[in-house]
């Protein structure tokens, strides 16, 4: 460690609130999932049981899913998740226990089988309650026919994306979105 890290003059802590003032700044207006969700370039650490990348998107596999304040089942319920389906971001593994953070930032542990690789989104979940719709159209371009609009929050299986765009399938209608509508993928992650 540094002298200047150990007794930081004034000139340094000066520009470190600086810098921390002006990334508060930037962060004004950004949307939920820039806040919320670290792209995968930033997952440089694997989860020690799983081996996979984290922090990583599953969906919730049953119907009813506990979320718990700690890895185990002698700590409290905190939330009671009863939408199969539902986008999750795995942030943290403790033995078989996942601790999970959902589209409004609440997090909590559930038991690994509870949750399910396949990838599914949420229509802009940040304009939810506000008279917007989420544009779904035929091929990856935004003068595409459209196929179908979304109301934020509706819940979408996710089949690949990449290039921006993320097909998609709702009910019984399939298209392609701008990757930045919806959560459950990280802004320019490519998978099919």
């Amino acid at each position: 460690m540094s002298f200047a890290a150990l007794c930081p003059s004034p000139f340094s802590v000066s520009l470190r609130k600086l810098a921390l003032t002006l990334a508060g700044l930037c962060m004004i207006g950004a949307p939920a999932t820039a806040i919320l969700a670290p792209a995968p370039a930033q997952a440089l650490e694997l989860g020690p049981v799983s081996k996979l990348p984290l922090p990583r998107y599953v969906s919730l596999k049953s119907s009813r899913v506990n979320a718990r304040i700690g890895p185990g089942r002698d700590y409290p319920v905190t939330w009671l998740y009863l939408k199969p389906g539902l986008p999750v971001e795995v942030i943290q593994e403790f033995g078989l226990w996942r601790r999970i953070r959902d589209s409004e930032g609440a997090e909590g542990w559930v038991y690994h089988s509870l949750l399910s690789g396949e990838r599914t989104s949420i229509a802009a979940p940040w304009l939810k309650g506000k008279a917007t719709m989420i544009d779904v159209h035929s091929s990856p371009a935004v003068d595409a026919p459209l196929v179908a609009r979304l109301e934020p929050g509706v819940v979408t299986k996710v089949k690949e994306c990449g290039t921006g765009w993320c097909e998609i399938h709702a009910s019984d209608r399939e298209g392609f979105v701008r990757q930045e509508d919806i959560w459950g993928v990280y802004p320019n992650e490519s998978f099919n």
